[in-house]
């Protein structure tokens, strides 16, 4: 059972930055592969990025690559979501989620077995 917890959302011009960082309990923390997902208002939730278990390896969508930068310390049970260059469009509640099973950086909602209460991302034209 793995309990986490995102923090680092706010309000922000367009072009500016964030960094949400997400808290996970349990001593099991490196064996998860870890990823963000963004819901914006009447819309699916949709897949950011995501990192291995080691963070040797990271995948992102398309819509954010180049922007955002996905990085997990194991040691502090930690897993970051570096925003740059935001845009509105990026405006949305992002989700935390530990994958318990997959290999590898999983990109599907499905693959993710614990998600956290979420975090509002707000980006202002």
């Amino acid at each position: 059972q793995v309990h986490v917890v995102e923090s680092g959302g706010g309000l922000v011009q367009a072009g500016g930055y964030l960094r949400l960082s997400c808290a996970a309990s349990g001593r099991t923390f490196s064996r998860y592969p870890m990823g963000w997902f963004r819901q914006a208002p009447g819309k699916e939730r949709e897949f950011v990025g995501a990192i291995s278990r080691s963070g040797r390896s990271t995948v992102y969508a398309d819509s954010v690559k180049g922007r955002f930068t996905i990085s997990r310390d194991n040691d502090k049970n930690t897993v970051y979501l570096q925003m740059n260059s935001l845009k509105p469009e990026d405006t949305g509640v992002y989700y935390c989620a530990a994958d318990q099973y997959s290999i590898g950086a999983p990109t599907s909602t499905g693959d993710y077995d614990y998600w956290g209460q979420g975090t509002q991302v707000t980006v202002s034209s």
